[in-house]
Order: C-alpha cells, then structure tokens, then sequence
C-alpha cells in the first residue's frame, strides 16, 4: 500500500504530530482548503507560456508577446480581471524581463521532479511541481509564483522543510544542487530568495527519519500545544486542547500502509 507524502504535510507533522494523524491518517474532516484563486491560476498559466513558447531568436521579448500570451489564459475571467491581470504581468516584464541583457531559457516551467529516499527500511518516492527552474552558474534556481496581494512569508522552519524536500529531488534529477528558492510576488513586483544549503536536505532527512518511526514502530502521535491550537480544526479530539474530547466519527478511516510516496 502506497502512503502519500506532501510538503503540506510534513509542515504538518512539524507543527504537530497529531494534527498530522488526526488529518493525513485517520482522513478526519477539518479545515475547508479553497484552490487557487481563477486570476492566479491563469497568471501562472501565462507565465508558463512566456517562457516556454519564446523563440529565444531575440534576446528580449517585447510586450505585444507579453500581451499576446495574457490574451490565451483569459477566458474564464471577468472584463476586471483581465485588465487587473495584464497590469500584474506588464509591472512583470518591467521588473523581470526587460532589466536583463537577454531572456535566459529556462530549465523546464510548470514542471515536475522525482526522486528516492529510504529511511528505516522504508522505501521512499519523491516527487513534486514547481513553477519554474533556472540554471545558475553553480546550480539551480527554483522559482515559485505569489499572486497574493499581499507579501506573506512562510515560517522560516516551514520554509526550511521545502527547500530540503526539493534539494533532494532536484540534486538525483539534475545531478546540480539547489541553490536557490524564490518567491516572485506577482502583484507587487518583489522577489524573496532562500539560499539552498546541504543543511537544509540533513534536516529533512532527519525528519523523514522520525516520521517513518512514527509510522513503523512508535504510533504515538504526540501532540505540540502552542499557538496553533487556537486555529487548529482538530482541537475538538484533542487532549491537549481539552480536558474531554470527543471521539472520532465513525467515518474516520483506519490506519494505512507503510511505503510512503513523498511529493513536494
């Protein structure tokens, strides 16, 4: 039996492992997760195209290619959300693409990785989705698109957790190391980057390590009390969060298997 493995989760399992069982083991409904927004997914959609349907003949597109590919992502969206979106992506070609000497072709956009890792006898597969990939002169750049309005960082463990999960993937499907995570914020222009060290794959080794524990041989599932209770939409089973939770539905599902499917 296959046990999937996300980023999410992980992040998970560090804030608490028994938000992590509660949710990823036992499928108990919580928190309501909404998809990307319409505007963001064709954001991503028309970047993807600009990079990957360039001829790289010219060494600097011009913005009628901008135009022309925010003009076949736009269907499902409103007349407000076109005008908002080709706005978005014109401040990006202000900011990213006419300030270099020449467009660099990336490794791959709206691509995806895999890998192997093994941990307590575990068989571990390792896969996930980026934005865009770059070389740079010493390794790679992995690029993840924002259209929040707002510049939101994640916590810096949680960050820490990401970029090993995708050093790890990246270093056996490149043979290069990560060297760099960047968040692009679309809507405000800024770029946010995270230097990629071997330290950051150790941690998550290490960390796998303890989860496949968890899931082999312990069964624990400790909860971490903190600040997160108060959100959490688990706190209603909880010890930790009160002094007689309620049991289980009767539709969570049992325990699963043991080979897990790691995907970022």
């Amino acid at each position: 039996m296959t046990y999937t493995l996300s980023a999410a989760k992980l992040q998970t399992y560090y804030r608490c492992p028994l938000s992590f069982y509660f949710r990823y083991e036992r499928k108990v409904p919580g928190a309501v997760f909404f998809g990307s927004a319409v505007l963001g997914t064709s954001l991503h959609q028309a970047l993807a195209q600009i990079y990957q349907d360039w001829h790289y003949q010219d060494p600097i597109p011009n913005l009628e290619w901008i135009d022309h590919c925010w003009s076949q992502q736009t269907r499902d969206l409103s007349p407000n959300q076109i005008s908002e979106g080709r706005s978005i992506l014109r401040r990006y070609y202000d900011s990213f693409i006419v300030t270099q000497s020449a467009l660099r072709k990336p490794v791959a956009v709206e691509g995806r990785i895999q890998g192997a890792f093994q941990a307590e006898n575990m068989e571990f597969t390792l896969s996930g989705r980026y934005d865009r990939l770059d070389y740079l002169d010493d390794g790679l750049e992995l690029i993840d698109y924002k259209s929040a309005k707002e510049v939101d960082l994640p916590e810096s463990d949680e960050m820490d957790l990401q970029i090993g999960l995708y050093y790890l993937a990246l270093e056996q499907r490149y043979q290069r190391s990560l060297k760099r995570l960047s968040l692009l914020y679309l809507r405000t222009g800024e770029k946010i980057s995270f230097d990629a060290t071997p330290t950051h794959r150790h941690r998550v080794e290490s960390m796998i390590g303890d989860l496949a524990v968890q899931l082999r041989r312990d069964q624990r599932w400790l909860p971490f009390p903190g600040e997160q209770c108060d959100r959490c939409a688990y706190a209603r089973y909880c010890p930790a969060a009160r002094s007689e939770p309620e049991p289980l539905p009767e539709t969570a599902q049992p325990t699963g298997g043991l080979q897990l499917v790691l995907s970022l």
